[in-house]
C-alpha cells in the first residue's frame, strides 16, 4: 500500500528520487503511464499485470475498453530505477503531467502518483470541500 506525500525535484536528466520507504517495493522494476487529472500513474509490475489482465478480459468489442487501453498502454513505459532510487520519467510522459522541478509524489493505494507541484496545489484545494462531503458515499458507515 502507498500513502503519504512526498517532494522529490526533477533533476535536468529528467529523472526523480522515489520515496525511500517505496524503494525496494520498486526497485525490481515499474510501470509509468498517464494517470487521470494531467498526472501520472507508477505501478509495481505485479499491480500492472492485474490491471493488465482485467483489461484483457474486458470486451474488446466495447469503444470505451478500446479507448482506455490504447491511451493507457500507449504512453505506458516499463523503468527500472537505478541504484540510487531514482526513476527515469520519459520526456512524452513529463510533458504530459506538465513536471517541471518541483514535483509532488502522492501514495494512492495500489499506486503512486506524480504530479507537478503547482498542479497538485490547486487539485487538492478544489477537492477539499468534495472530500469532506463524499465521506459517506464513499465510505457509508466507516467514518
Amino acid at each position: 500500500m502507498f500513502l503519504g506525500t512526498h517532494t522529490p525535484r526533477l533533476d535536468e536528466k529528467g529523472r526523480l528520487f522515489l520515496p525511500a520507504k517505496y524503494r525496494d517495493e520498486l526497485s525490481g522494476g515499474l510501470v509509468i503511464t498517464k494517470g487521470q487529472e494531467r498526472c501520472l500513474y507508477v505501478f509495481p509490475m505485479d499491480e500492472f499485470q492485474r490491471i493488465t489482465d482485467a483489461l484483457r478480459a474486458a470486451p474488446v468489442t466495447a469503444k470505451a475498453v478500446r479507448d482506455y487501453s490504447r491511451v493507457f498502454f500507449a504512453s505506458a513505459s516499463d523503468e527500472v530505477p537505478d541504484k540510487q532510487g531514482r526513476l527515469t520519467i520519459p520526456s512524452g510522459l513529463r510533458s504530459y503531467a506538465g513536471l517541471e522541478r518541483d514535483c509532488v509524489v502522492i501514495g494512492a493505494n495500489t499506486r503512486l502518483e506524480i504530479w507537478g507541484a503547482s498542479a497538485w496545489a490547486a487539485y487538492e484545494a478544489e477537492q477539499e470541500q468534495a472530500f469532506a462531503d463524499l465521506s459517506e458515499e464513499v465510505l457509508p458507515g466507516v467514518l
